[in-house]
């Protein structure tokens, strides 16, 4: 009877170990989120997981090159224009989407997509995409340790910006 009990209890130990160990000890990514003021009360609102460095090497190893990436960490990260806006030269309705990203060492597409409410990965949403988008790809001076999305004000828009290890990649998003 004790056989019984012991095997289960044993492999639920285990396994639970397991994927504590796979989210780095059982500290899921913390939420975070970023906002643009478009003015008249137009903004874009940003929520992501922010995953940390802790001494690996993210890009082209923990976020393999050429491969869609969910763009942080758990949950997908949401894109939330209240009013029409063009990011990167293509034009996205107000409404909820989820954005992904596709890295390589020297060029990055963002992706727009209009399946919400998914995990992230694995990625299978290409007929929800609605748009992909160059963005601009640049060397951070310092490594940055926090997994970052950012939007910062610039003329009559903000540019998106994502910062972690030494990369950042960025692209302008304004009021149509």
């Amino acid at each position: 009877m004790q056989k019984r009990i012991v095997l289960p209890v044993l492999l639920t130990f285990v396994f639970t170990a397991a994927a504590l160990a796979q989210m780095g000890g059982g500290k899921p990514s913390p939420a975070a989120s970023a906002t643009c003021d478009l003015g008249g009360g137009k903004t874009v609102k940003t929520a992501y997981s922010s995953p940390r460095m802790r001494g690996r090497k993210i890009y082209g190893d923990l976020v393999p090159f050429g491969e869609v990436w969910r763009t942080g960490a758990n949950e997908a990260t949401t894109f939330v224009p209240s009013a029409d806006v063009v990011v990167g030269g293509k034009t996205v309705p107000a409404g909820s989407f989820t954005i992904f990203t596709v890295p390589t060492a020297d060029k990055w597409t963002l992706i727009i997509n209009k399946k919400t409410g998914e995990w992230g990965i694995p990625y299978k949403y290409e007929s929800d995409e609605l748009a992909r988008v160059d963005m601009n790809i640049s060397k951070l001076p310092a490594p940055v340790e926090d997994f970052t999305i950012a939007y910062d004000k610039s003329g009559s828009g903000c540019t998106l910006r994502i910062d972690w290890e030494t990369t950042r990649a960025s692209v302008k998003v304004s009021a149509k």
